[in-house]
């Protein structure tokens, strides 16, 4: 387990998130990026382990909407806790960091599991 203040774990966030090509930062401008410490109890499907969820899509995936109706901005979550416990490094909390974050703009685009798996973002 690492040890990173709340204010170093968003810094860790944002500059992942700097990370992120240009085209794909465009099609995540509505949606809103948290950090919160834990998932929320009813975020964990069935046989998950609250330390086992690293981040979470709430949203409608870009490729299901349909147009001209006005949608809430979607919302990616990165829990600070499960990440820094399952890390012994600064360097592996910024790889997870990153994937993780990856991972839950791919639930954006439309992505499902075994397409994250397929890119290395699983």
């Amino acid at each position: 387990m690492i040890l990173l203040s709340r204010r170093e774990f968003v810094r860790l966030v944002h500059a992942a998130y700097k990370r992120v090509p240009p085209r794909i930062r465009q099609a995540v401008r509505n949606v809103d990026i948290a950090v919160e410490e834990w998932p929320d109890p009813d975020a964990l499907g069935p046989g998950l382990a609250a330390d086992g969820l690293f981040g979470l899509y709430m949203g409608v995936p870009l490729p299901e909407r349909e147009g001209g109706q006005p949608m809430l901005p979607d919302r990616i979550v990165i829990y600070r806790q499960p990440i820094l416990r399952s890390c012994s490094t600064r360097r592996e909390a910024e790889r997870e960091i990153e994937t993780t974050l990856l991972h839950e703009v791919g639930h954006h685009l439309g992505m499902d599991e075994d397409d994250l798996h397929r890119l290395g973002y699983g």
